[in-house]
């Protein structure tokens, strides 16, 4: 696996990590190289299909290798269903539980990281008040420590 990320960070810029959902937990997946590369925080997304969240990455990774700057509160148009996703910043304390390639790669934190938060139907994220029941649960809010994160799916092995 280390040879196959390293290819590829050299020969595309980066690598996409897909997780598949499992009895542990729902599926993620994050990229590897976009900071080595473009000077641009990784990705990371939660809770689709790995092969939805692959392409999404990609589209993201692909507007950085063109020169656009990934930062704290950035809206994407047309990531997911032609929504527009929001970019949030990662606490350090998450790195171990979700990104350990990542820290193998850059040999250890900190690099930055960023949450690719995708909204549901009604473009509530999964934070706000709108946002669907259902939804709230469809991803971590790795912005906050993991002391204050709501209990549920994505805090159940801390």
């Amino acid at each position: 696996m280390e040879q196959t990320i390293i290819s590829n960070v050299r020969r595309h810029g980066w690598h996409v990590v897909m997780v598949p959902e499992d009895e542990i937990g729902p599926g993620f997946a994050y990229t590897i190289g976009l900071a080595h590369t473009y000077g641009v925080p990784e990705l990371g997304i939660f809770g689709l299909d790995v092969h939805e969240m692959h392409r999404m990455l990609n589209m993201i990774g692909d507007r950085a290798a063109a020169g656009t700057a990934l930062e704290e509160g950035q809206h994407h148009e047309g990531v997911v269903d032609a929504r527009r996703v929001m970019l949030r910043n990662v606490d350090l304390r998450w790195y171990r539980t979700f990104f350990g390639r990542a820290i193998g790669f850059y040999r250890r934190p900190p690099f930055p990281f960023l949450q690719v938060a995708w909204p549901d139907g009604n473009e509530g994220y999964h934070w706000e008040e709108q946002a669907g029941h259902g939804h709230r649960h469809s991803q971590p809010q790795l912005w906050l420590p993991p002391t204050e994160h709501p209990p549920g799916v994505w805090t159940a092995e801390l």
